[in-house]
């Protein structure tokens, strides 16, 4: 499961304000050892780091998928907004709960008649968020339509100033890319799903904040959350099974975004790790 978060934090210089910062953090969270380390300590970390906005890939909850009682169970942790990715088809009953729910988001480039919206614009104290969600196609086989013109697209008109993108794919180049593509043009693009975070937290020269993934909440001693002996027989050759979560302790990935609410322009991005 991937987190967002945002929070103000007003300055002044002789009695002059300035602009209002915007503090956004964004995870990942996999898993049921990744939805309690969730709600024990996304909490306490927004207030550590000033957050008022989060944003949550929770995706891999159920494993594969998630259900709408773990979305639910998100949200009440602390989220903003739950966003999805390649598996968001896998548990049938979150299809009328995507109609029903507008924090919940699934990939913006699905089919038009699929349930749910990809693209939705979030009330908040210090101005309107938009929030999208797209998916890559690079080694997915999703059938989606291209994520770069359908963005394109949902962008053409925007008048919000603050715009916050979950790139839901695989290669790290497709991440990259849409970060390049975008720069300027929302305040933040963050690539999730492969689950393991990225040293390349930066601002592009436009004032987009990017990073190539946020890495996974979920349990610390794993591969990608399984059980690290599964993974191993996989890769040894045995037959495919049901994945197994691994055991033990968990922990919380994510980055933090800082953004300029009257420009909409990143100023500060910091990876986030907490361990036992």
């Amino acid at each position: 499961m991937e987190t967002g978060e945002a929070g103000t934090n007003e300055s002044g210089t002789d009695g002059e304000k300035t602009h209002d910062d915007q503090y956004f953090s964004h995870w990942r969270c996999c898993r049921q050892t990744g939805l309690a380390f969730l709600k024990e300590h996304l909490k306490p970390l927004q207030k550590l780091k000033g957050v008022s906005f989060t944003v949550v890939n929770g995706e891999n909850a159920n494993v594969v998928g998630i259900t709408p009682a773990q979305a639910d169970a998100i949200l009440a942790a602390g989220a903003d907004v739950v966003t999805l990715g390649n598996h968001t088809w896998t548990r049938w009953e979150l299809q009328p709960y995507l109609d029903e729910k507008a924090r919940i988001l699934r990939p913006a480039n699905y089919a038009p008649q699929c349930p749910g919206r990809g693209d939705a614009t979030f009330t908040t104290p210090f101005g309107p968020i938009r929030v999208i969600n797209l998916l890559g196609r690079f080694s997915l086989d999703t059938n989606t339509d291209n994520p770069f013109p359908t963005v394109d697209a949902l962008l053409a008109e925007n008048q919000t100033r603050m715009v916050l993108v979950d790139m839901h794919a695989e290669a790290t180049s497709e991440k990259l890319a849409m970060g390049w593509f975008l720069d300027g043009r929302v305040s933040a693009v963050w690539g999730t799903h492969t689950h393991v975070q990225t040293s390349d937290a930066r601002v592009l020269p436009r004032g987009t904040g990017y990073i190539s993934d946020l890495g996974m909440t979920g349990p610390s001693e794993s591969v990608l959350g399984i059980a690290p002996e599964q993974s191993i027989r996989k890769f040894l050759g045995d037959p495919p099974r049901r994945y197994e979560q691994a055991k033990g302790p968990g922990k919380l990935e994510g980055a933090v975004f800082t953004v300029d609410t009257e420009t909409g322009a990143c100023t500060a991005v910091e990876a986030i790790r907490i361990t036992p």
